[in-house]
């Protein structure tokens, strides 16, 4: 499996490629950053060609996108909520299949703990895909948690068998 995992943010979205397989390993990472005094409409616009760009290049076989979660800034909610529909949109677009995780289930799958600080999961992600550092910035390394996330996901539905 070859999974996209992506952490939407209208200024800076993050994604990560991760390869299953033992060892797991990190194909690709990195941010995709938008022009905050561009209007909205091209913001949308440069994020799905480059998320676009991204699937063409390393055709990943799923995709794993972390839900947008309540927050007490409704200007921040509104921005992710419309990065997070361009990424569903340009990995369904792709016929990629798309799962969305909380961020509580990202932090329990590669930390063992829901509540995980951000530091601790950026050095799980490193530790898990051996890498000698938490990859930079902290967007990329989330869209490597929610990739790793999915594997782990998809193994664990692959020995009970999905009942969804």
């Amino acid at each position: 499996m070859f999974v996209l995992g992506i952490d939407p943010g209208l200024a800076v979205t993050g994604y990560g490629i991760v390869a299953g397989g033992n060892p797991v390993r990190a194909v690709a990472a990195g941010v995709i950053r938008t022009d905050p005094a561009a209007p909205l409409t091209e913001r949308l616009i440069e994020l799905y060609d480059d998320l676009a760009g991204v699937i063409a290049e390393h055709r990943p076989t799923a995709a794993a996108i972390e839900e947008v979660f309540a927050n007490r800034n409704l200007h921040t909610v509104m921005a992710v909520g419309r990065a997070s529909g361009v990424a569903l949109l340009a990995a369904a677009q792709a016929g990629i299949p798309i799962t969305e995780y909380t961020p509580s289930a990202v932090k329990l799958a590669v930390t063992g703990y829901g509540n995980a600080a951000k530091d601790q999961v950026q050095a799980m992600v490193a530790r898990r895909l051996g890498l000698a550092a938490p990859p930079q910035p902290a967007d990329a390394s989330d869209a490597l948690a929610v990739a790793l996330c999915h594997l782990q996901s998809s193994a664990l539905r692959g020995l009970i068998g999905d009942r969804s």
